[in-house]
């Protein structure tokens, strides 16, 4: 069936780009932030892509502006969809930016004195290490689960305490100070091999949660999918596309191939799976190319 949305034309191999700028344009707060910014700065990039979302409104739309903004010279040449996600973002101004932004900290607690010391700076995105075990899958809530667990410091691995002037045990763990609107999480599909010495794509394939759960002592946030970018083919190759869930259109999700709009069909590619947690059914989808994972914040706008 026909739909109202449009696609971006590929410069060459520029897929990566135009699937973070479509997840981009059909989140709407970045979307109706960006359109709402007046006098933007000239050391950013809101107008072009002000200029492209009302393009997009209406036709197939061309980010030339995007990629000479972003002083990408060889369009020939793929570049990493997550690095230039985060590029874009850093040239935008930070009204439109906070959307995506998040503070992470870095704690650290004295198992003898009970100090807690703090490492605290901002995140785009959380990185998730993949594992390509053969005849299993990689489970994204489990990797959500193993990022927030604390690591335990003894023996010879004793870290100092300044309050007890000694080596002592410890635990370290990660804390979300402030949480995002939109939580990027990125599967770590290109990652060093030791064994090739060289870097590698990891195909394994991933049962992606509709919903997850930040498994914090203080406050269980809860983050519900709506995009998904993914990476078709090698390390050195290949093709990125997004499929991405539609506020505006009874939650239809699309699939986002450069100039090419379709809509998505579930069962596909991907799956949904049935998951029991306890007293809940949790939904997922099984996919082998998805690479970023965009889930906005439940009862948010």
């Amino acid at each position: 069936p026909e739909t109202k949305y449009h696609g971006l034309y590929n410069h060459g191999a520029t897929c990566y780009l135009n699937s973070v700028l479509q997840v981009l344009f059909m989140t709407e707060e970045f979307r109706e932030a960006v359109i709402r910014l007046t006098n933007p700065s000239k050391e950013h990039i809101d107008h072009h892509l002000r200029q492209l979302f009302e393009e997009l409104s209406h036709r197939t739309a061309d980010p030339y502006d995007i990629l000479r903004a972003l002083e990408v010279n060889n369009v020939r040449e793929q570049q990493d969809a997550a690095e230039y996600f985060e590029r874009i973002l850093r040239k935008t101004s930070g009204n439109a930016a906070k959307i995506f932004h998040g503070r992470l900290s870095h704690r650290t607690e004295c198992l003898n004195c009970q100090t807690v010391t703090d490492s605290e700076g901002p995140f785009w995105h959380l990185p998730l290490e993949l594992e390509d075990s053969p005849g299993e899958n990689y489970s994204v809530e489990n990797g959500i689960n193993m990022f927030f667990t604390p690591t335990i410091f003894n023996g010879d691995n004793q870290v100092y305490c300044e309050i007890c002037d000694v080596k002592v045990d410890a635990t370290r763990k990660y804390v979300i100070t402030q949480h995002p609107d939109v939580l990027l999480l990125m599967l770590k599909r290109f990652d060093f091999s030791y064994q090739f010495m060289s870097y590698i794509k990891i195909h394994c394939k991933a049962d992606v949660p509709h919903t997850i759960r930040i498994p914090e002592v203080d406050q269980n946030q809860t983050y519900e999918l709506y995009a998904v970018v993914e990476h078709f083919g090698d390390l050195r190759g290949g093709h990125y596309h997004a499929k991405i869930k539609s506020k505006d259109e009874g939650g239809k999700w699309f699939v986002f191939d450069d100039s090419s709009v379709t809509f998505y069909h579930l069962p596909g590619i991907a799956t949904p799976l049935p998951k029991k947690n306890l007293k809940n059914s949790i939904s997922f989808i099984r996919s082998h190319s998805a690479y970023l994972l965009f889930y906005r914040r439940k009862g948010e706008n």
